[in-house]
């Protein structure tokens, strides 16, 4: 059932938020020359996709788990970006094509095979990656792979309708960090 609301919800908000998104696009055009940043992840199955977002990091930056990244190379736009979740609009396009549900785990890199191993003992793979959930309304980031892996299952094992609903109004509202980029 949230496969439907899935493609509604992505549709309508790639439709309706194209404006916005055309504005974001514009600014990062002049604030890195490449305003959208695509990388391999881990999807469902553990088959990769590209994954699409706002960049926020100069082009050059590594490509590493966030809280591993330098914080340096984050732009003052991406900073507003990473701070509203705005750099995470571009992933309607992924939910709409089916690799990624609006909620389920957060796709992980390749290189992340602590977390993949974490998750795969734990039947996360079985289902889309997400833009949002429960780990990611609770502050819980990649740096913790144990237990970003097992509250992923949880939120699996406990996901509904209701749940689903929940984890994105509460996003929308700003709950959680998100993934961080470690300052120290």
């Amino acid at each position: 059932m949230t496969r439907v609301f899935d493609v509604i919800l992505s549709l309508s908000g790639l439709v309706f938020g194209l404006p916005l998104l055309a504005v974001l696009w514009i600014m990062g055009w002049f604030d890195t020359g490449s305003p959208l940043f695509r990388q391999e992840r881990v999807g469902r199955g553990q088959r990769p996709f590209i994954l699409v977002k706002f960049r926020t990091m100069r082009p050059d930056t590594a490509s590493v788990a966030t809280h591993q990244a330098d914080p340096r190379a984050v732009t003052k736009l991406g900073h507003f970006l990473r701070r509203t979740k705005l750099d995470e609009l571009p992933q309607l396009w992924n939910v709409l094509k089916g690799e990624m549900s609006l909620v389920g785990p957060r796709p992980c890199l390749f290189n992340q095979t602590e977390l993949i191993n974490e998750r795969a003992a734990r039947g996360v793979f079985d289902a889309r990656p997400g833009i949002t959930g429960l780990a990611q309304i609770n502050g819980i980031d990649m740096s913790t792979p144990q237990l970003l892996a097992e509250t992923d299952a949880q939120m699996l094992t406990d996901l509904s309708l209701g749940a689903y609903f929940n984890y994105i109004l509460k996003t929308v509202r700003g709950s959680g960090s998100g993934d961080r980029i470690r300052t120290g």
